[in-house]
C-alpha cells in the first residue's frame, strides 16, 4: 500500500465529511479532472483507505435517547476467550463499537439504546449473561460535545 499524498489527503477528508459528494465537487475542490479524482478515489478504495461509505443519523430520532458507554473486565484473558467475547459481542444491536484496551479495563463498549429499562436488560440478559464476564461499569452521556 502506498502512503497517501497531500491531494488524496483533501480528497478523503472531503468524502468523510460528505460521503455522497460528486466527482466534479472533488474536482472543483482539488483542481484535478473529474477521471483522475474517480481514478485516485477508486485507488484509495482497492488500497482500503476508503473502507466503505456510511450515513450518519441522529440517534434520538431513531429512538435511541440513552448513550451509554461501558467498560467490561473479562476473567479469562486467553486467545478463545478474546475472540468468544468479540464474537459474542458483535452479534448485539445495542453495541455500537466495541474497543480492544490496555489500562485498567480490557474493553470499552459503546451502547445505543431507547431508554433505561432497555439499558437494564440489555446488561443482565445479554452482556451478563457471557460466560467470561468479571465486571461491567456504566457511564451514561449526558451531553454530547464533539462526535464527528
Amino acid at each position: 500500500m502506498n502512503l497517501i499524498d497531500a491531494l488524496d489527503r483533501t480528497i478523503v477528508e472531503h468524502l468523510e465529511f460528505d460521503g455522497r459528494c460528486s466527482m466534479q465537487d472533488l474536482s472543483d475542490l482539488t483542481g484535478l479532472s473529474r477521471s483522475a479524482v474517480f481514478a485516485r478515489v477508486k485507488r484509495l478504495e482497492n488500497d482500503g483507505v476508503i473502507q466503505r461509505y456510511t450515513v450518519k443519523l441522529d440517534r434520538k430520532k431513531m429512538g435511541f435517547e440513552l448513550k451509554a458507554f461501558c467498560s467490561v473486565n473479562l476473567k479469562l484473558h486467553e486467545r478463545a476467550a478474546l475472540e468468544e467475547f468479540e464474537h459474542d459481542i458483535g452479534s448485539f444491536k445495542e453495541v455500537r463499537a466495541c474497543y480492544h484496551l490496555t489500562g485498567i479495563s480490557d474493553y470499552m463498549l459503546e451502547i445505543n439504546v431507547p431508554d433505561m429499562d432497555h439499558y437494564h436488560r440489555f446488561i443482565t440478559r445479554k452482556l451478563a449473561a457471557l460466560d467470561n464476564i468479571a465486571q461491567v461499569k456504566s457511564m451514561f452521556v449526558m451531553n454530547e460535545i464533539i462526535e464527528k
